[in-house]
This record gives structure tokens, sequence and C-alpha cells, in this order.
């Protein structure tokens, strides 16, 4: 075998060298140097699943992501948020940076609702990222939605929230948030690539000038008269348009984001 032909083997995006991290064509930047440098390509996968453990909720989560997000949405790509536990405060995303009329929030009525959603915005052309708060263990469908990711080119994240512990093994990046002394502590529990031992703390309040963390993401209950998005339809039929009244009135979604595909089951 020539070296040519080795080194093209080694560059395939499946394999690495014993600690090395392997490579992740197209990956997006985080806005983090330090998490850049532990993640396979310097950044978020952009076409496959990530899987996100959060040891508690409003530590600042949602920020980690926000400088990838803000670069999806002004490169004209949609971002999807299924079944989120709490009501995102709009002006806070403006002022992240983050595109309101590419943002479609998408509230369900079942898990196996926000599971089609999710799978639908995964395989959408449109959708540079899809977030779901689910609290799915099934591998299949897991797998399945791994696929959707890699086909539709698209950042996927399973959130999970406190106390779910269920593990996606189809996710290539899994990643464990805990709040760490005013940091985010982020551990590295899977990624493709040697072990990362040490957890990488990241002052994610100082990114930007905008206040704390419930300005963000409010933990707030859902109220029963929340718009919803309509059941699946069973065959044939449009898809059910994501929830267009978001807080604050500032957040719009875009019918052509979730749409039913034909063959697609949940």
């Amino acid at each position: 075998m020539t070296a040519a032909a080795i080194s093209a083997l080694l560059s395939h995006p499946a394999l690495w060298r014993g600690a090395d991290c392997a490579p992740q064509p197209d990956a997006l930047p985080t806005g983090f140097r330090a998490l850049d440098d532990v993640l396979p390509g310097g950044g978020w996968p952009s076409n496959a699943l990530t899987e996100i453990m959060l040891a508690s909720e409003g530590i600042g989560e949602l920020r980690l992501t926000l400088p990838a997000l803000a670069q999806l949405t002004h490169a004209g790509r949609h971002v999807v948020w299924i079944a989120p536990p709490w009501k995102p405060h709009a002006p806070a995303l403006a002022a992240a940076g983050i595109a309101l009329d590419r943002l479609a929030l998408v509230r369900c009525r079942t898990p196996q609702e926000a599971l089609w959603a999710f799978d639908q915005a995964l395989r959408a052309p449109e959708c540079g990222a899809a977030f779901a708060w689910l609290p799915e263990h099934d591998e299949r469908v897991l797998r399945r939605l791994a696929v959707a990711a890699r086909e539709g080119r698209t950042w996927g994240v399973l959130w999970r929230r406190p106390g779910v512990r269920a593990r996606a093994v189809a996710a290539p990046l899994r990643l464990g948030l805990k709040a760490d002394q005013g940091h985010l502590a982020v551990h590295v529990l899977k990624r493709r690539g040697g072990e990362v031992a040490d957890p990488v703390r990241i002052d994610v309040q100082a990114r930007w000038a905008i206040a704390p963390d419930e300005a963000l993401a409010r933990s707030l209950p859902r109220s029963p008269s929340t718009p919803r998005v309509p059941p699946r339809p069973s065959s044939g039929g449009a898809a059910a348009a994501p929830d267009r009244r978001t807080s604050a009135g500032h957040a719009q979604a875009s019918e052509s984001v979730v749409r039913r595909r034909a063959g697609t089951a949940n």
C-alpha cells in the first residue's frame, strides 16, 4: 500500500489514532476554544447526534450552544427546539445573536409526537440544528434518529434532563454538564477519539453581557392554554405546523422546517 493510500485511509472520519480525535468534516465551532480543542473536528458534529446529560438545569447549558446557533441562523439555516421544558426568553436569545425568524418552537402532546417532530426536523434540508428534550431510550429509535441527522446533515442534540439515565449509544458525542464554582464543567463522556480525563471548565456567563440564566431559559411550568402541535397525520396529509406564538411574540416558527415525509413512521 502506498503512502498516499495509507494517508487517505487514516483520514477517514471513522478512524483515529490512539488519543487523537477522529476527523469531523464540517464541524461547527462551539465558540469556546477549550471545548473545541477536545471535540473531533474542533466543534459540534454538524451531521450527527449529540447527547447532553444535565446534572441540574439553569446552569448555563443553552449558552454553550448559542454561538453555533447564531452562526447557523445567520447563514439562513433553521433551528428547531422540540418540547423544551421552559419558556425561552426571546430578547435574550436575540441579544446572543440568534436570528429569531429562523427559530421554531414545537410543543407536542405526547412523546410519540415529539419523536416524530424530531425525526422530521433532522431530515429537513432547511434545518441546521434540531434540539429535543426527550426521555427516549429505545436504541432502535435512537439509531433511526442518528441516521436522520446524518442524511439530513443536521446537528441534532438530545437533551437529557436531571434524573434521566438513558444513554444514546447511537450518538457519537456524549457530554455531561455540571455547575462548578460559577463555571460550567463539561465532561466528555464519549467521543470518536481517546478518553478525556478531566472536564473542560467554561465561563459561559462572560461571553455575553446579558444577565443570568433565568433571563435565557425560565423554568416555568407549561400553561394548559399553551398552543400545541396537532397530532401527526396517520397517512398522507400535510405536517403539523409548529406553534407561531412564542415568548414575547418575537420568535416565529417556520412551517417548512418540520414536515411529514412519505414513508416515515414513529
